[in-house]
């Protein structure tokens, strides 16, 4: 399980520059230790979510999404999901519960 948590923050890096990262994070300042920022659906909504969902094989495939359409190169700047909001507030709302 490790390992795959190493492979996804290894991946989730290499998708946002540095640069960009800290724009994102000096922009804005909400974002609270062991969580980061994604871009959701075609309006781009801003949500912050737990780190610990990069463990989640669902959340995984979001990723992988993620990389098949943008590859590294996000236009937000942050981690940009390719999926409807509904799907990602019903996927997050799972894993919260969990």
């Amino acid at each position: 399980m490790g390992f795959l948590l190493a492979q996804t923050k290894e991946r989730l890096r290499r998708t946002i520059s540095p640069r960009k990262l800290a724009n994102v994070f000096s922009v804005y300042n909400d974002v609270p230790k062991g969580h980061f920022p994604v871009y959701v659906g075609p309006m781009h909504r801003r949500f912050v979510i737990p780190i610990c969902y990069l463990n989640n094989p669902m959340f995984q495939d979001l990723l992988h999404l993620a990389e098949e359409e943008f590859g590294y190169n996000h236009p937000m700047g942050g981690l940009t999901i390719p999926c409807n909001e509904d799907y990602f507030l019903s996927l997050t709302s799972q894993l919260s519960s969990e």
